[in-house]
């Protein structure tokens, strides 16, 4: 089985640590919004990756925001679910394997509400880039 990226920096890896050994009790909540875990594969390294990211729901699905704060460039856990759309949530403490897909042109635009209804700097870092932000739509396997 491929490494774990033990150490993020700042603040990452605490808030990782803390969802873990709480079961999601505390971490769950940041910032007044739910976050997951999501853990991707390395493109490259093939070690397995752990991100918190801000996350939304429609139906079963979970949907994430590739922002990366507005940045030019797409984060890393994007582009290595790109690579490879087998991904692993926890939810609180809800585990599970996903597959992963870039929303369409017409999801995107139905779904993006949703999530800037949770975050609404999503907004701005659109309209602060001209990279079309990724809306990820996650699917319980």
């Amino acid at each position: 089985m491929p490494a774990s990226r033990s150490v993020r920096p700042g603040g990452v890896q605490d808030h990782i640590d803390r969802y873990r050994a709480s079961n999601g009790e505390d971490g769950h909540m940041w910032r007044g919004v739910t976050t997951l875990l999501l853990t991707t594969t390395g493109r490259q390294s093939g070690d397995r990756i752990t991100t918190p990211l801000i996350y939304g729901q429609s139906g079963e699905m979970y949907l994430l925001v590739a922002s990366r704060g507005g940045s030019e460039i797409h984060p890393h856990w994007y582009l290595n679910l790109r690579a490879n759309p087998s991904v692993e949530l926890q939810v609180a403490a809800d585990r599970f394997m996903a597959t992963a897909r870039t929303a369409t042109p017409e999801e995107k635009a139905d779904l993006w509400p949703v999530m800037t209804a949770i975050w609404p700097k999503y907004d701005e870092y659109q309209e602060g880039t001209e990279r079309d932000i990724p809306l990820v739509i996650l699917e319980r396997n």
